[in-house]
């Protein structure tokens, strides 16, 4: 995942709102614990992730991307962390960051900016999600190998 790629997208796609902000990755985000003074949203995108065990490869259409953000003296910081999964193939496989691709990084960051303008400067936007370009997933969700799922916030599990 290209990180300043996400970042320079963001600075554009961000550009109409009424203060300044900055994207940061931050892997300590925890879906369910926020700090005083941030807000919480889930957005979500399909991926690709790669085995650094086995090689092997796959596609999930439900990629979801936490974000922590806050606006405080008229500057606003976003912090993000995409969610992992791991190969069902081989035991004690690390968590997999998914890979992104470019197509699919400015809609979901221009749902992310909607989500910005809702919880931040509580905008009444309706609902109209940008649309990403979606894989032919070759087998079912499996939520034992999805870290999403096992923080609850899946959107294929019952816990959503």
């Amino acid at each position: 995942m290209a990180e300043p790629e996400w970042t320079s997208i963001f600075q554009i796609t961000a550009k109409n709102l009424k203060n300044s902000w900055r994207l940061e990755f931050d892997e300590s985000i925890v879906p369910n614990r926020q700090l005083p003074g941030w807000k919480k949203s889930i957005v979500y995108t399909s991926a690709r992730f790669n085995c650094s065990k086995c090689g092997r490869r796959w596609s999930s259409n439900k990629v979801m991307v936490v974000c922590s953000m806050r606006l405080e003296y008229g500057q606003g910081v976003v912090k993000v962390r995409p969610s992992r999964q791991n190969c069902k193939i081989c035991s004690d496989a690390p968590m997999e960051k998914p890979s992104i691709f470019s197509e699919n990084i400015k809609p979901l960051l221009q749902n992310l900016v909607e989500k910005i303008r809702i919880k931040c400067y509580n905008e009444d936007l309706g609902r109209k999600k940008k649309s990403f370009r979606s894989f032919d997933a070759k087998s079912p969700h499996e939520p034992a190998h999805c870290e999403a799922c096992m923080q609850g916030i899946c959107p294929k599990t019952k816990y959503y």
